[in-house]
C-alpha cells in the first residue's frame, strides 16, 4: 500500500506517522532500521548492522540480522506514539513495547516483560545519508 493511502487511513494521525516513518539509528550507530507502513500498522525492519551487532544477533539465533523485523504490528495509539511488539534479536525474544515520537529527529522505543516488569527504554536518532 502507498504511503498517501496509509496516511489517509490514519486521518488526524497522518503527520505524526509521516515523523514515525524513515530510518532509525539505535544509540550506539550499531543498527540501523527502517520504520514504514505495513497495512494500516507500522513495522520496522532491519537496514544495516555492523559487524558486532551481527555477531550478537547470530548468537541469539538471529541469522540474518538484516531484514529482521525488531517493530512488529505497531497501531497509532494517539499521535506520535505507537503500541505493538519489539523483537530482541541478541536474544531472540519478543516483547511488548512503544516507540514515541520526541521530534522530527528522535523516537523513543520501549520494551517490556509482562505487566511492564523491567522495561528498558532507548533514544533512537533519525538516520540522515
Amino acid at each position: 500500500m502507498a504511503w498517501p493511502v496509509v496516511l489517509a487511513l490514519l486521518g488526524s494521525s497522518a503527520t505524526a506517522a509521516e515523523k514515525s516513518f524513515g530510518i532509525w539509528k539505535n544509540p550506539s550507530g550499531s543498527v540501523r532500521v527502517r520504520a514504514e507502513p505495513c497495512g494500516q500498522r507500522m513495522c520496522g525492519v532491519v537496514v544495516w548492522a555492523n559487524e558486532k551487532a551481527t555477531a550478537d544477533a547470530k548468537r541469539g539465533g538471529t541469522d540474518p540480522l538484516i531484514g529482521a523485523e525488531l517493530f512488529r504490528d505497531f497501531v497509532l495509539e494517539k499521535p506520535g506514539r505507537w503500541r505493538g511488539k519489539v523483537f530482541v534479536p541478541d536474544i531472540g525474544k519478543t516483547f511488548s513495547g512503544t516507540v514515541t515520537v520526541i521530534d522530527d529527529h528522535t523516537l523513543k522505543g520501549e520494551g517490556c516483560l509482562l505487566g511492564h516488569i523491567a522495561c528498558k527504554s532507548q533514544t533512537w536518532t533519525r538516520f540522515a545519508d
